[in-house]
């Protein structure tokens, strides 16, 4: 659930968000300069993170790269529904009537959910007559997902700010690309090496189900798709399930503790080689990540008004971002073993089970295999701390429950906002 307080900005009584809840919109400073304010509505948790970030950064960055004669204030109101709308016209939509409602002269929601359009990975929206688009986070990908998100920004207030839309299939970031008609400074060229590893394309789409101006969709398709689903775990935070598992390392760590006074683990450890080793972590983490999602229920199952493609890539998400809390897990327990061998398997009595001499390696192929071997024999029936950590790692129940929260909590949609509004 978002979290809201209001902070006032720097011209206190003054600001220019109070004069905008009044009516006024731009408003002329003297014959060459504006004063701009842009609303993000970002979900909550990640994408509450990205906004709280641009609101630091957009004023100096707006300056520099779409006008430097105007002043740019950015005011945050968290919504559940922004990332709990099934469709994305109804985020856009959610995202018109709160620009009206706090007076912002351009509302820009910000959702975790993954938008797919016309085979395409859509990263940002622009409908330029109602002043009005939204950023799609994962579609930045897993990687500098904070700089991406920066650079869909910008790409989304040029285009409000001029509402001259232009041709059908031009790149964003195209040099020979015209400025906003305020523009009176050269870009600066901010992301140079995002513009080939991460290229945004620009199209006027052709969408009957969906009201939109200007796209911005990930490009080439094969690395868009890619980027797409390791934002989608980025934006499950894998790390914040891992303290459900506390109840899961002792219960694993006290069963492997337990095999290590019989001398049979020393000995299958000695011959074990590397790729039996290797074979029998992966068929633990395998099978950990497999008994998560039977155990609670995790597996998305396809509804009539749900895309098939969705739900797949739902499905896809969860599956990789319990493999990369088990991964940690994994790592939790190996460390734990390795100091539980050394100081409780003598190195005499190793050796003369093992009948020739031992070093570290024979440590640590111990402690490896003990590690497996508890992953599937202890943890795989025990139950996790807090089955609500879990489920909200996926797509499915945490959209679920922030529709709700939406129907609900009507009556603080209107609060000030929970970000901070800053002057550039």
């Amino acid at each position: 659930m978002c979290k809201l307080e209001s902070q006032k900005s720097v011209d206190d009584e003054t600001t220019p968000q109070s004069e905008a809840r009044r009516g006024s919109h731009v408003r002329p400073m003297d014959a060459a300069s504006y004063r701009w304010v842009i609303g993000l509505l970002p979900a909550p948790e990640l994408p509450e993170k990205v906004a709280a970030h641009l609101a630091e950064i957009l004023p100096d960055l707006l300056r520099s790269e779409v006008d430097e004669r105007n002043d740019w204030y950015v005011e945050i109101v968290c919504d559940p529904l922004t990332g709990g709308a099934g469709d994305p016209a109804e985020i856009l939509d959610e995202a018109e009537k709160r620009k009206h409602q706090h007076g912002w002269d351009f509302a820009i929601s910000i959702t975790d959910l993954p938008i797919l359009r016309q085979d395409h990975v859509v990263v940002a929206d622009a409908v330029l007559e109602k002043g009005v688009g939204g950023i799609s986070v994962p579609a930045t990908g897993g990687m500098l997902m904070y700089r991406r998100s920066e650079r869909a920004a910008v790409l989304v207030l040029r285009e409000l700010v001029s509402k001259e839309p232009k041709s059908h299939d031009q790149a964003a970031g195209d040099p020979e690309r015209p400025q906003s008609r305020k523009s009176v400074t050269g870009r600066t060229d901010r992301w140079p090496l995002l513009r080939y590893l991460a290229p945004i394309r620009r199209i006027v789409p052709q969408d009957p189900d969906m009201a939109v101006d200007v796209r911005f969709v990930a490009a080439p398709r094969p690395y868009a798709w890619l980027r797409l689903l390791t934002g989608m775990v980025r934006a499950n935070q894998p790390w914040t399930i891992f303290p459900a598992f506390k109840s899961v390392v002792a219960v694993a760590f006290a069963t492997g503790a337990y095999g290590l006074i019989f001398p049979t683990l020393w000995q299958l450890s000695d011959a074990y080689g590397p790729i039996r080793l290797v074979a029998l972590m992966a068929t633990s983490m395998v099978a950990m990540v497999f008994w998560l999602i039977i155990s609670h229920d995790l597996w998305e199952k396809h509804q009539a008004e749900g895309s098939p493609l969705l739900m797949r890539l739902y499905n896809a998400a969860t599956v990789l971002t319990l493999s990369v809390a088990v991964v940690l897990y994994y790592g939790v327990l190996l460390a734990l073993f390795v100091i539980a061998v050394v100081l409780f398997v003598p190195p005499d009595l190793l050796e003369s089970r093992l009948s020739h001499a031992i070093g570290l390696l024979d440590y640590v192929k111990l402690a490896w295999l003990a590690t497996s071997v508890a992953t599937i024999a202890g943890a795989l029936g025990s139950g996790l701390e807090s089955d609500e950590t879990v489920r909200n790692a996926t797509y499915g129940y945490r959209q679920l429950q922030r529709r709700k929260a939406a129907q609900e909590e009507t009556g603080w949609s209107s609060s000030p906002s929970c970000g901070s509004a800053r002057t550039s």
